[in-house]
């Protein structure tokens, strides 16, 4: 398996906008794509500060997060949010044992 978390920290006022846009981008992947085996969607930071979501998630391979990244869906949500984002961090892990 191989895993992906992204943690997105948004602008201060763009919660509300994002988090929509970020539901049905994650429910497209579970639909659509044969090798996302989980997509979570977290929210974090009530202190406050600027707002953060993180995601967890799971795919076949690196192949198959490679098609997500080239999936219409992905490539629409990512157009609407780029604005709306402060800073993203991703990262990548590959299974040792199951």
């Amino acid at each position: 398996m191989y895993v992906v978390t992204v943690t997105f920290t948004l602008h201060s006022d763009r919660l509300a906008e994002f988090m929509p846009l970020m539901i049905e981008n994650a429910r497209l992947s579970r639909a659509l794509e044969s090798g996302c085996r989980q997509f979570d969607i977290c929210t974090g930071r009530d202190d406050g500060a600027a707002p953060e979501v993180f995601l967890y998630e799971v795919y076949e391979s690196a192949a198959a997060f490679g098609a997500h990244l080239e999936s219409d869906h992905f490539k629409a949500f990512d157009a609407k949010v780029g604005d709306m984002i402060a800073s993203r961090v991703v990262r990548t892990y590959r299974e040792v044992i199951r």
